[in-house]
């Protein structure tokens, strides 16, 4: 078993706090699949505070037996995104990545070429992007061995145009089967970590803390996930800035799952300006 990729360092903790909640959004996820292996899913959504509604129409098919997706996006900004992709090419664990971008409204064009390796002590990845006149080059490495707990990585990002080391990150991280505890160093300014706690089969628990040395900024959040049982379960957040966050997901069948969340802002509680959010999504 491979170690986690640097962006996936702390990840449980981070989920906690991020997956579950639709503040200030009306959100509409469909998904289905073909019987020759195409997966279609369309996604709309409604920023309740704007009335903006976007949406995006998205096709993704598996070739099994060559190990490569073929992934395409469009969107109602009129954003057609490519994404080819080969795992296991050339060696076991070795997975190529193509991302192209192509915005019809001003003819921008974008893209970039990436690769992960994973291997039993060690995973890495580095994408380059396609701007030939100045490519910015990024790559990360986390080392260790997930069951022995202990990962330590490294992330840099280096802008060939100016010559500059524009990203120069450090973590470490303690990773066991129910606990997680996650620490990083941003720009040698910012500094952060996380706890991440299976207190139950049916209870998690996080807790985030970061600090800027710039601003003398401190940061704090507490959050858990309870389940109730395989179709409900409940999320709650508490953040420094006084804000609370509450999330309810309900399974009604197989297909079809609706998430309530709400936003409250303590500190202002009768002046309003709370937020609420709805998001549905719909398999066949």
């Amino acid at each position: 078993m491979a170690p986690p990729l640097y962006a996936d360092l702390g990840k449980q903790a981070r989920d906690i706090f991020g997956k579950g909640f639709h503040f200030g959004l009306v959100k509409l996820d469909v998904k289905t699949k073909t019987n020759n292996g195409l997966e279609i899913s369309s996604s709309g959504q409604s920023i309740t505070d704007l009335g903006k509604v976007s949406g995006s129409l998205e096709g993704k098919y598996k070739n099994k037996q060559h190990g490569a997706t073929l992934t395409s996006k469009w969107s109602t900004d009129n954003v057609i995104a490519s994404k080819l992709e080969f795992q296991d090419a050339l060696t076991e664990g070795l997975k190529l990545t193509m991302d192209t971008k192509y915005n019809h409204n001003n003819g921008v064009k974008d893209g970039k070429v990436s690769a992960e390796l994973r291997h039993d002590f060690i995973s890495a990845a580095a994408d380059v992007d396609l701007n030939l006149s100045g490519p910015i080059i990024s790559a990360s490495a986390v080392l260790g061995k997930p069951k022995c707990g202990w990962l330590a990585g490294y992330q840099m990002t280096f802008d060939t145009a100016k010559s500059k080391l524009i990203k120069n990150n450090i973590g470490i991280a303690l990773d066991t089967k129910d606990f997680v505890l996650h620490a990083n160093v941003n720009e040698g300014m910012i500094f952060g970590g996380s706890l991440y706690k299976k207190v139950h089969s049916c209870c998690e628990m996080g807790l985030t803390l970061g600090w800027t040395a710039s601003t003398n900024i401190i940061t704090l959040g507490v959050g858990s996930k309870y389940v109730f049982d395989q179709s409900t379960c409940a999320r709650v957040k508490v953040s420094s800035n006084q804000q609370v966050g509450l999330g309810l997901q309900q399974k009604l069948n197989d297909c079809f799952t609706i998430t309530l969340s709400s936003l409250i802002d303590t500190k202002n509680f009768n002046q309003g300006g709370h937020k609420v959010g709805l998001a549905m999504e719909m398999e066949a």
